[in-house]
């Protein structure tokens, strides 16, 4: 008997509506979970040099301690030994999540996005939101998220409000601390 057990954090397969190099719909590349993975260009950089930070510099200091830990004797009592090998499985388990994600992940520019008018993935969106209060954000994918640098998920409830709009358009967005308007003022693609 097979269950179909889904992550209640992956996003429903609407991310299919995503509009990317001017209007035409990309071929099926899905990943094993049931949807695409988008990266923007500056954040694929981001995790092909952590990818080369771990593979160049980490792991091998690592595995050097954890060789020097060894030579000292017993293994079953030595603290820099067992802490050395979790910490070696750690920056592997890294490794192949970062290589996955690279090689299966569809790489989005922001910049060679055509159609400029409205909001698609890696738009850079200024709302201004009832009281006037202005904010910016950059629409990433779920592995870019950096909510203190305005990088907020294709998959959150305020990027699938803004996705197709244009400026001038309002959307409200329904949050924990209750719902909200913003008026959408500037979109860049940079």
């Amino acid at each position: 008997m097979s269950r179909d057990v889904r992550n209640s954090e992956e996003a429903p397969e609407e991310n299919d509506e995503l509009q990317l190099e001017g209007g035409e719909e990309e071929e099926e590349e899905k990943s094993s979970s049931g949807h695409r993975r988008y990266l923007t260009r500056s954040g694929a950089e981001r995790m092909h040099k952590e990818l080369l930070r771990l593979l160049n510099e980490e792991r091998p200091k690592v595995t050097a301690e954890v060789s020097a830990a060894a030579a000292q004797g017993d293994r079953s009592e030595n603290a820099e030994y067992i802490y050395g090998k979790k910490r070696l499985r750690e920056i592997d388990r890294r490794i192949r999540f970062l290589q996955k994600r690279l090689d299966t992940a569809t790489i989005v520019t922001p910049s060679e996005q055509p159609d400029t008018g409205r909001v698609y993935f890696g738009a850079t969106v200024t709302l201004e939101d009832e009281d006037e209060a202005r904010v910016t954000y950059q629409i990433v994918g779920s592995d870019e998220i950096d909510t203190a640098g305005g990088r907020i998920s294709v998959e959150s409830p305020i990027a699938r409000a803004l996705l197709r709009k244009k400026v001038g358009d309002t959307v409200e967005v329904i949050r924990p601390r209750g719902e909200i308007e913003y008026t959408i003022v500037q979109i860049r693609y940079l």
